[in-house]
């Protein structure tokens, strides 16, 4: 799909349409042609005629994360409560057996309402997830507000996206995957209809 909305644009050799695919799994093709069309834009802005793998790289970042937000200055002691969240959900993916490899980190606030943000991209292309992959993504959901208590003692708003995922991921687990010890294999729940709310019901 990447090289069907890439056949146009003019590339130079250090252009890896692989890792660009790795980078974007799940996408769906409007925003692979999205992350083409600001690689495009971002080499045009910066004076060159052919689009690099950096260009793409932050394509990438803009369509998932949005626009560095440069109007938004972050105090001295927010930039470095950031700085620790951040670099807390990283070291905790990086020493877990099961988590994908950290591919940036960045504490650039941008449109989306990030402060800050870890980037992982899959070694390889997956279509299932194992329980332990599941649990370790967990560990690295919860390790920025981990971080943040360790060193500041106290705890800000800053983890409230991370906590929203851990919990649908939990739940997830428990009552549509049988990943729980307590219910087993049972359907607790059925995902609804994505056309409306998309919300699951129980069962």
């Amino acid at each position: 799909i990447l090289k069907v909305h890439s056949k146009d644009v003019h590339m130079d050799e250090s252009v890896d349409l692989e890792s660009i695919a790795l980078a974007t799994s799940g996408a769906v093709g409007s925003d692979l042609s999205n992350m083409i069309n600001e690689a495009a834009l971002g080499a045009v802005k910066a004076g060159r005629q052919l689009v690099s793998q950096a260009d793409l790289f932050e394509a990438v970042e803009i369509v998932i994360a949005g626009k560095e937000k440069k109007d938004r200055i972050l105090g001295k002691k927010e930039k470095k409560v950031v700085a620790y969240h951040e670099i807390g959900h990283a070291l905790v993916m990086a020493v877990q057996k099961h988590s994908e490899p950290v591919q940036k980190i960045t504490i650039v606030p941008r449109t989306m309402g990030s402060l800050g943000y870890v980037m992982q991209v899959p070694a390889e292309e997956k279509y299932l997830q194992t329980r332990e992959e599941m649990q370790a993504e967990l560990v690295g959901l919860l390790g920025g507000r981990a971080a943040e208590h360790l060193k500041f003692t106290s705890i800000t708003t800053g983890a409230s996206n991370d906590i929203e995922k851990a919990t649908k991921l939990a739940r997830a687990m428990i009552t549509q995957y049988g990943m729980s010890d307590k219910f087993g294999m049972v359907c607790l729940e059925t995902p609804g209809n994505q056309y409306l709310d998309g919300r699951p019901v129980r069962n």
